[in-house]
């Protein structure tokens, strides 16, 4: 991790604290910049989504989708943690925090926008940070490949069927062309693009070729990142001086799924006998978001300045913070780990054979 990769949370802070200033001093150019869309999808927001995507989606080789077997117990619990629990975890806890406990100290109008925004947030598993996770936890980097490049795969097709059934349980209006379109955008053609160019790199020039562009294109993504925050908040910042709550308010149920999710994927690796170097990134990626996506889509289907694009980007303000404590926990607790790992590994047989 580079020393401006570490210290992303700070950058985060201060685009969070430019953008509120910005929002106030120069109103006009915000309001500008977001009356620049074609079919809800706000263009320089597009821009700025595929500057940050491309650049990660380089680093996926879809080939890598032959190693899925070697590692199956991991790969079953990490998509068992990403579509079958975390988008509906995050639900019900947006529903119960925001939806119940929460709601008298939070604006009536946006409710059903957060939770949306927390949903949203949920159902985009992570495909960029997470090899960043796995190093830390000394992971397996086969299968941290493999269950990226298929986590991508399913959120091809996936995402917006789950992201529109759970907005629809939520009682809130689903714009099924907006939410397709924004699939389309921010992961079909980025794929398309990022695998046209890897490949043409490799022949051309091999992996050194291709190593030489994503060290040049890394910051590019991370200044995107951190300059569509600044446009984010340049929009949400009268909410955020009316009520600086919300955001501690958000971040409940964000932290409650992130160690929630982690520690079920965790577990059920040790529980199946898998190995330490799988657990962990498995815990990694259940546990982590697609922020950009999930940042893009909300600001696509409910606008810049709606609790949704907020709810997102509280997600993006704790991301790191709170996936450093993950990385943490697992390499402290691997001694643990192993121990019930080998039990478990040694008891299958032995149960198998009765």
């Amino acid at each position: 991790m580079s020393t401006f990769e570490r210290y992303l949370t700070v950058w985060v802070g201060l685009c969070i604290v430019a953008g509120v200033a910005l929002g106030h001093v120069m109103p006009g150019v915000f309001h500008a910049i977001g009356d620049a869309e074609i079919a809800k999808v706000n263009l320089p927001v597009a821009i700025l989504i595929w500057l940050m995507v491309i650049p990660m989606l380089l680093k996926i080789d879809f080939a890598s989708l032959r190693h899925v077997g070697r590692h199956w117990r991991g790969i079953g619990v990490t998509l068992f943690i990403n579509w079958a629990v975390k988008p509906f975890s995050m639900a019900a806890l947006g529903w119960l925090f925001i939806g119940y406990l929460f709601r008298p100290y939070l604006p009536a109008d946006q409710i059903d926008s957060y939770i949306a925004g927390l949903i949203i947030l949920a159902a985009a598993p992570c495909t960029a940070m997470v090899f960043v996770w796995s190093n830390l936890t000394r992971g397996e980097p086969h299968f941290t490949l493999s269950q990226v490049a298929l986590n991508d795969s399913i959120m091809v097709v996936a995402f917006a069927p789950v992201v529109g059934l759970l907005l629809g349980l939520s009682a809130i209006t689903v714009p099924w062309g907006t939410l397709v379109l924004s699939v389309v955008l921010y992961i079909v053609i980025p794929v398309i693009i990022a695998q046209v160019l890897r490949r043409a790199l490799l022949v051309s020039g091999g992996q050194k070729a291709l190593d030489q562009l994503l060290a040049k294109l890394g910051p590019v993504s991370l200044v995107a990142l951190l300059a569509t925050l600044v446009l984010l908040f340049g929009f949400q910042g009268e909410q955020i001086l009316a009520q600086p709550a919300v955001i501690g308010l958000l971040a409940v149920p964000i932290l409650i799924q992130v160690y929630f999710n982690s520690g079920l994927a965790y577990v059920l690796n040790r529980v199946a006998g898998e190995q330490h170097c799988v657990a962990g990134p498995s815990a990694l990626i259940g546990a982590s978001n697609f922020f950009e996506l999930a940042v893009a889509a909300a600001i696509s289907l409910f606008g810049f300045s709606s609790g949704a694009a907020l709810a997102t980007v509280v997600g993006v303000l704790i991301e790191v913070p709170v996936m450093l404590t993950v990385v943490w926990i697992v390499n402290r607790s691997q001694g643990w780990y192993e121990r019930g790992a080998r039990r478990n590994a040694a008891l299958r047989p032995a149960a198998h054979d009765a």
